[in-house]
């Protein structure tokens, strides 16, 4: 494989600690040239449902030949595998815990997967806590500076795999409030209004192109950037006005 154009960075590791820096500091003495794009350091702690869905709606717009390192690792240092995914010309490096083949198939589906045992590629001395700075950062500079994916160690079978999204899952809440689900817009083609229920509460919300054609501060459905169906708010937030958190679920039928 040819060197990478880069490697990106998403973990659960915050902002207020030193461990982004250093796994960063890590691939710089590696691949000082090969740029780091970090994601989002902000995924709730330990949730790795939550890291798999920022993952799977973010990797596809880079180009091939990128690395993406993904750490939200709460079974660290246990009898849980380190690995590599090849999907789409992307290397996916991280946990075995779900966390990375929903951005396989995002890519187009895994094509090969090698679990990290060639001790040449990780740090010298690896913490049993710390695999991003120790394991994945290091192995992810070489995949960068172009070392073959089988130098990484044996092929394995399919890796953990998420649960599927159940109908009507809050998939995800954004920065601004936005409710995105487990539905398509297309679930709901020639659908004008639709019935949200959300426990015992009812609300009609109106399927547009988007929140603006919406009026201020009214509930609006519309096709979000990832191609599933959201609900928002125009200029308020919906998460908060529905009650809804990532996880819950909201019944969604068309309105009579």
């Amino acid at each position: 494989m040819t060197s990478a154009h880069r490697i990106t960075f998403t973990t659960d590791y915050g902002l207020a600690d030193g461990f982004v820096a250093a796994c960063h500091g890590v691939i710089a003495g590696l691949a000082p040239a090969v740029p780091v794009v970090d994601v989002t350091h902000l995924v709730p702690p330990g949730d790795v449902r939550r890291g798999a869905l920022v993952l799977a709606q973010t990797v596809p717009w880079f180009p091939p030949g990128s690395v993406h390192i993904a750490v939200v690792d709460p079974g660290v240092g246990t009898a849980r595998r380190a690995l590599v995914l090849r999907a789409g010309g992307h290397l996916l490096v991280g946990p075995d815990n779900g966390l990375l083949p929903w951005a396989a198939q995002a890519l187009g589906g895994i094509e090969e997967i090698r679990e990290i045992t060639n001790p040449a590629l990780t740090l010298a001395k690896v913490s049993r806590t710390f695999h991003g700075r120790d394991v994945f950062a290091p192995v992810a500079a070489h995949l960068a500076l172009g070392t073959p994916l089988a130098e990484v160690g044996p092929p394995v079978g399919d890796p953990v795999e998420q649960t599927a999204p159940a109908p009507g899952e809050v998939l995800t809440v954004d920065h601004f409030g936005n409710v995105q689900l487990a539905y398509t817009p297309a679930e709901f083609a020639g659908v004008d209004v639709l019935r949200v229920e959300v426990g015992e509460r009812t609300y009609p919300v109106p399927l547009r192109g988007t929140f603006g054609e919406a009026p201020a501060g009214e509930l609006v459905g519309y096709q979000d950037s990832a191609g599933l169906l959201a609900i928002s708010v125009n200029g308020g937030d919906a998460a908060r006005l529905l009650g809804v958190r990532a996880g819950d679920r909201v019944g969604v039928s068309a309105a009579t």
